[in-house]
């Protein structure tokens, strides 16, 4: 067993005297300057630098367009529509409301008309009321911001067309917003 330990020391400080010879080797004794092998001494100057391309970046940005000042009139392309119910069935004398909300989209505010908001209420093919023709009172314009919301709220009193006091019978109903992207709204008189 000794001869096992003696022979591991002596491994072991044969490595050690290795890696400080090692050492002494790379840093050399400090009074000579450390010279490039590969470097030759030469009187004549240095070869000029070769010429680097010259390159030109070119940026061209194409302006935004100008957002509609004082507000130009809205387009359907400018606007998104929705439509939403309360609920689906109505009982008794309780009349349907529709919330109709329009969003502008456009980088400026538009001038959008309200009374464009066609609420359509049908029953199968038969056109039961509108309110476009129903609706009391002139032309209302909005000026729309981007991104604010506009909501109305359209109520239908359950009479066939306007005023007519003929109410509209229990049953199956569709309110569509006529001419605009929204979801139709299937709801029950009862």
């Amino acid at each position: 067993m000794d001869q096992y330990w003696r022979r591991r020391t002596l491994a072991l400080a044969g490595v050690l005297a290795g890696v400080g010879l090692l050492a002494w080797a790379c840093t050399g004794d400090g009074d000579e300057p450390v010279q490039n092998a590969g470097a030759v001494e030469s009187t004549s100057p240095p070869p000029p630098p070769t010429a680097m391309p010259t390159v030109t970046v070119t940026v061209t940005t194409t302006p935004d367009p100008e957002p509609a000042r004082g507000g130009g009139p809205c387009t359907d392309q400018d606007l998104v529509f929705t439509m939403s119910a309360p609920g689906n069935i109505f009982t008794g004398s309780e009349q349907p409301q529709f919330r109709v909300t329009v969003v502008n989209t456009r980088k400026g505010s538009c001038i959008f008309d309200t009374n464009s908001l066609d609420v359509r209420i049908t029953s199968g093919s038969d056109d039961i009321w509108s309110s476009a023709e129903c609706r009391r009172g002139d032309s209302s314009k909005k000026t729309l911001k981007r991104g604010i919301p506009h909501v109305d709220t359209i109520t239908w009193n359950r009479e066939r067309a306007c005023d007519s006091g003929n109410p509209a019978r229990p049953g199956t109903y569709v309110a569509d917003l006529k001419g605009k992207k929204a979801n139709k709204q299937i709801f029950h008189l009862r």
